[in-house]
């Protein structure tokens, strides 16, 4: 053992440019798989870090149209610090112009952690706002300024410069507005049936846990119907964003380190193919094949190991690199430190990974007779032994295991590992099938079109390197493509094209008659829908409280926050009935309700089971009738779960419309709603889905980040592939050249060659992205299908030039050599 460790260190030390195309394969996967991981822990940790700040306190506890009633509040103020804010939508004015905003409420204890502040440092005072930027670039304000929201002027006491607790409170549909509780109620904004959400945020004494105070306020009040949460989880729906684009991430960084594995298996073999000479040389004076093997495993461990930790290190630094380059995209501040379970996983599979590649051609290798010392262009390669082989497998089944094992979503983790090993097994087989087509075609009547196609069969050839290598990183690329460019169209063209122009939220429910007249006189003939409208969470599952749930499925999104809900005496136009019966237009009975199919799915719910919402504080169980598949992509109101009539119509609500008229009828009737009812909402769904689009883009940057990664990979594979049939292609050029061949013409061969090659992995790229894109799209996303091609065609012909060029620079070296030098060798 020790003498293959001191031949492998003297070998070393004679350089390392064998061993490049392992080393920079190693360390372009590892830094990605690290690198991702270290980002997502970062992000996370922040999360978790600062739970208090993101929370607004220890506990959170939340109501959905009601406030605490003094009962409640006294009971919270027995804990510790209470600190109450409300939240809802109002819009805010300046002169003719208006815009929706996200109204917050604070009371004088508000912030219980952290400092809110106003720009200049100016405080908050009674009948002031203090207004997000964005709003304020929206409607031209300053400070001084006035601003109406609601029935009330306000002045602008200038932009949020701090607002602690703004990470866990999510997405809205306007930018946010800042202002006193005791201000709130002159708006007129705060009326029975609003849809608002109270939120009293306690402080408790340093240390104290927070378990025990939650079971002791929810066993004093246990139909409340409350929604508590504390400072572990402070932000939970940015936390599980985090996670899924986090392993969806490190899934293609996984596909890109498997695309660099060809390459690691292409660099072994060019760099022992360099020192066949060598090991024959060992062979002939004695050396045994083990020992010869140790050797060069200890020499490729080596580098492999320095690799690993190159690539680690570099992926240690992705944090620090992303804060500088888009801090203002992140959710809250990444907390950056060394994360060592990414790097320690991203290393593992670096390792496993050069296990798996490298040890079928070391062990071709280290098998080759003594013979080939005097015969240095025939090649023997021999398929390894058992045990190799049996090496091989464990570690790709340790790949796989790590990859489910690590991910938060195993289903998805298998699935996606499951369509990769598919993919590159079809690959695989599609490049046995072009060798084979091309060694059975007809031959050319033109000699370099019949060199070039030869080329494509003959042994040692690099049909199935590029294939399956930039085969696979393309591939990913054009799916990810087709799908980016499915959704930016959905957003940017088909979905504003069947969206209503506007939402109107809080309309009176004694005013709908009114309104529904407005919309008529203002804008003629436009389509409008009105739907009574509450906010309630699901409190119970088959009687089971959700709070004493220990496994909620990641899809259960209904049982996460307040859900919308309604009643209705019809099934709406948008929705299919797949499950049970609709109930009787004058029913009166027991409560009923109708939930969505996928949410029925998610918690394994039927027909009959049943469901426990609370509204306004009041807790009614209702028996699922049936369930609906609702097409969610219309942006009309759809609601996961409807009632009968008779349970929900004497509860104090408001009504929801949406309104598609002509653009030019929609800024009279802007104006004449916003005008007529100045407490209520109005959502143009142009800016929300600017929004929408303005994420998408924000992810699709991620996303294609990583997905460059593997087609690096990949054409670092095509590097590696060059490289190790240097030797062979120098020995056909030289064969060439002594019968009379030009280097012009072999340099029009060889791009006969990888043009082709090219054309066939762009179209293979560019067909199996498409069907992959298309499955997602219409069978996971449920969305029509109308990708945007160009994008995608550019994407695929980008990496066939890619392969045709770098082909034509690693043959540049071989038509270099001289035959003299070459023949001396045979």
């Amino acid at each position: 053992m020790m003498l293959a460790l001191r031949m492998a260190l003297r070998e070393l030390r004679g350089g390392l440019s064998g061993l490049r195309l392992l080393a920079v394969c190693l360390v372009l996967g590892v830094a990605a798989l690290a690198g991702v991981g270290s980002l997502s822990d970062a992000i996370t940790t922040g999360i978790s870090d600062r739970g208090q700040l993101i929370l607004g306190g220890d506990i959170e506890i939340a109501m959905t149209q009601r406030s605490a009633t003094p009962a409640e509040r006294a009971a919270f103020a027995k804990t510790g610090a209470v600190s109450e804010v409300l939240r809802l939508r109002g819009m805010a004015g300046k002169g003719a112009d208006s815009t929706i905003a996200e109204v917050k409420a604070v009371d004088a204890a508000y912030p219980l952690y952290g400092n809110f502040a106003i720009q200049g440092g100016v405080p908050l005072a009674p009948g002031s706002v203090a207004v997000a930027p964005a709003l304020a670039d929206r409607l031209a304000l300053k400070a001084g300024d006035t601003l109406t929201l609601g029935n009330r002027a306000f002045r602008v006491a200038g932009t949020i410069a701090d607002e602690p607790d703004r990470a866990g409170e999510g997405l809205g549909f306007g930018p946010a507005l800042i202002l006193r509780l005791d201000d709130l109620a002159a708006t007129g904004l705060l009326e029975p049936g609003s849809l608002y959400r109270a939120n009293y945020r306690i402080r408790l004494p340093d240390g104290q846990a927070t378990a025990p105070v939650i079971k002791t306020l929810e066993s004093a009040f246990p139909d409340a119907g409350w929604r508590v949460q504390d400072r572990s989880d402070g932000a939970p729906g940015a936390r599980r964003f985090i996670e899924r684009l986090g392993q969806f991430l490190t899934l293609v960084g996984l596909t890109a380190l498997v695309v660099a594995g060809v390459g690691v298996g292409n660099g072994v073999a060019s760099y022992l193919d360099s020192k066949s000479n060598t090991i024959a040389t060992l062979k002939s004076i004695g050396a045994e094949s083990a020992l010869i093997f140790r050797s060069y495993l200890f020499q490729i461990g080596l580098v492999a190991l320095v690799s690993v930790v190159i690539g680690a290190a570099i992926g240690a630094l992705v944090p620090w690199a992303v804060v500088q380059l888009a801090a203002d995209a992140m959710p809250v501040p990444p907390v950056l430190r060394l994360y060592a379970a990414p790097l320690l996983s991203g290393a593992a599979y670096g390792m496993l990974i050069a296990v798996a590649f490298a040890l079928w051609p070391l062990a071709q290798a280290t098998a080759m007779p003594a013979a080939k010392l005097f015969r240095d262009a025939v090649e023997v390669r021999n398929v390894p032994v058992f045990s190799v082989i049996g090496i091989i497998a464990i570690a790709i089944v340790i790949i796989i295991a790590l990859a489910v094992g690590q991910a938060n979503d195993r289903l998805f983790a298998l699935g996606f590992v499951g369509a990769a090993t598919v993919l590159l097994g079809l690959l695989t087989a599609l490049a046995a099938g072009i060798r084979a087509l091309a060694a059975r075609a007809p031959r050319p009547k033109t000699p370099l079109a019949r060199l070039a196609l030869g080329n494509l069969h003959r042994p040692g050839a690099l049909t199935r390197q590029l294939v399956v290598a930039l085969g696979l990183g393309l591939t990913l690329f054009a799916t990810l493509s087709v799908i980016e460019t499915n959704l930016s169209g959905q957003i940017n063209k088909s979905l504003p094209d069947r969206a209503p122009s506007f939402f109107v939220l809080d309309i009176p429910s004694d005013r709908i008659d009114e309104f529904r007249a407005i919309v008529a006189k203002n804008a003629p003939g436009a389509a409008l829908r009105t739907v009574p409208s509450l906010r309630g969470p699901v409190t119970a599952v088959n009687g089971v409280p959700v709070s004493s749930m220990k496994n909620i499925p990641d899809d259960a999104w209904i049982l996460r926050g307040d859900r919308g809900l309604s009643y209705a005496a019809v099934l709406p136009a948008d929705n299919k009935l797949v499950a049970g019966k609709w109930w009787p237009a004058n029913y009166a009975g027991p409560p009923l309700i109708s939930l969505d199919e996928a949410a029925a799915t998610a918690l394994g719910l039927k027909v009959g089971d049943t469901l426990t919402v609370s509204v306004l504080g009041v807790e009614i169980p209702a028996k699922i009738a049936s369930l609906r598949a609702i097409d969610w992509g219309t942006l009309g109101f759809n609601f996961a779960i409807l009632f009968a009539p008779g349970t929900l119509e004497n509860a104090p609500h408001t009504w929801m419309a949406t309104v598609a008229a002509t653009p030019v009828h929609e800024r009279a009737l802007s104006a004449a709603i916003t005008s007529a009812y100045p407490t209520a909402s109005l959502v143009r769904v142009r800016d929300v889905l600017g929004q929408v689009g303005e994420l998408l883009g924000q992810m699709s940057v991620a996303i294609r980040a990583a997905a460059s990664v593997t087609v690096a990979a990949g054409i670092a594979v095509l590097i590696g592939a060059l490289a190790a049939s240097r030797r062979a292609r120098t020995y056909d050029a030289v064969l060439l050249k002594v019968l009379g061949a030009t280097r012009g013409q072999i340099i029009r061969a060889t791009l006969i060659e990888y043009g082709a090659l090219a054309a066939i992995v762009a179209l293979l790229a560019l067909a199996l992205g498409s069907l992959a894109g298309w499955f997602v799209v219409v069978n996971v996303l449920k969305l029509s299908w109308a990708p945007s091609w160009p994008p995608v065609i550019a994407t695929v012909l980008v990496g066939g030039l890619v392969t045709v060029l770098l082909g034509l620079a690693g043959s540049w070296r071989a038509l270099a050599a001289r035959p003299s030098e070459v023949l001396r060798t045979l």
